[in-house]
């Protein structure tokens, strides 16, 4: 099992942003990730700052855990442009770069880049987009010339040299429920990421949020058997912070969770650093001891 943790790009980078990443590494965290957004739900009116430019400062106030994206969309993204920025992430990190990537929801990401009055993309319009997008994305990363003449992206003799610190390429979290997304973890990923059940958030029960897990899994399971690839080579990430559990609200309570869910098939869990006054509001020292003992604790 993994611990990592999620720290949002909500504040300056001398008025606390370096410190979390610096005191991410040195409780041991596997990785540190941070949300890819133009400006998320209730931290809209605030402070808010971008993913790339972010990772890159940490890159360079980190040595040893990895860093990445959970995670980046075609909402607000092109894969040329992104593919040219992560080759260099990679290469200041010294190879330590992570991308989390999904379809995207409808959100401010959406919208931001619409015209006025233009509707956000529906969700199938979002997995069409993502299918093509994450293929090329794969290809970007790992060839150094490029040409491409497809539905919604084009790529026209883009050369992205030297490539990627990390042969053939950095890796892919693709998160995914559903089975077109799952066919791309199971062709690109080297990771694949839930959330749960977002229709357990508010009125499920932890146990149904358990249940439901498994259930990705083994579903998961069955498109990388049609695919030709191995699950076990997936691993398999519980972004935490959406399913009716609590597991940030005591050590006991984390194990427990960690535990569940390892059972499960899940191996790398992710908790959202600490932020007072939001949704991830949560005892500092009881998040510090989870991340210092608990992988410990389940043995």
């Amino acid at each position: 099992m993994r611990l990592s943790t999620v720290i949002l790009p909500d504040r300056r980078w001398a008025e606390g942003g370096r410190d979390s990443w610096q005191r991410a590494e040195e409780l041991g965290f596997d990785t540190a990730y941070t949300y890819d957004h133009l400006s998320w739900r209730t931290f809209r009116d605030g402070p808010w700052f971008g993913a790339i430019p972010t990772l890159t400062a940490a890159a360079g106030v980190t040595s040893r855990m990895r860093l990445g994206t959970l995670v980046t969309s075609p909402n607000f993204r092109h894969p040329v442009t992104l593919a040219k920025e992560l080759i260099s992430l990679d290469d200041v990190s010294g190879g330590r770069i992570t991308l989390g990537i999904g379809a995207g929801g409808s959100g401010f990401d959406a919208t931001a880049l619409r015209a006025s009055g233009e509707e956000a993309w529906t969700p199938r319009e979002r997995a069409d987009r993502f299918a093509e997008f994450v293929p090329l994305l794969d290809r970007l990363l790992t060839e150094d010339v490029v040409s491409h003449d497809g539905e919604h992206y084009s790529a026209t003799e883009v050369r992205n040299i030297p490539g990627c610190v990390q042969r053939p390429r950095l890796p892919f979290a693709v998160a995914a429920t559903g089975p077109r997304g799952m066919r791309l973890a199971a062709r690109h990923g080297q990771a694949w990421v839930t959330t749960g059940d977002p229709k357990l958030y508010e009125t499920g029960t932890p146990e149904q949020s358990l249940a439901a897990v498994a259930g990705q899994i083994e579903r998961l399971g069955e498109v990388c058997a049609k695919a030709g690839r191995d699950v076990a080579e997936l691993r398999k990430v519980m972004l935490t912070g959406f399913t009716p559990d609590r597991p940030l609200e005591s050590f006991d309570a984390f194990v427990d969770f960690a535990g569940a869910h390892a059972e499960a098939g899940i191996d790398e869990i992710v908790v959202h650093w600490p932020i007072a006054g939001s949704m991830f509001e949560a005892d500092v020292a009881v998040f510090e001891k989870i991340a210092t003992e608990a992988l410990a604790q389940l043995g």
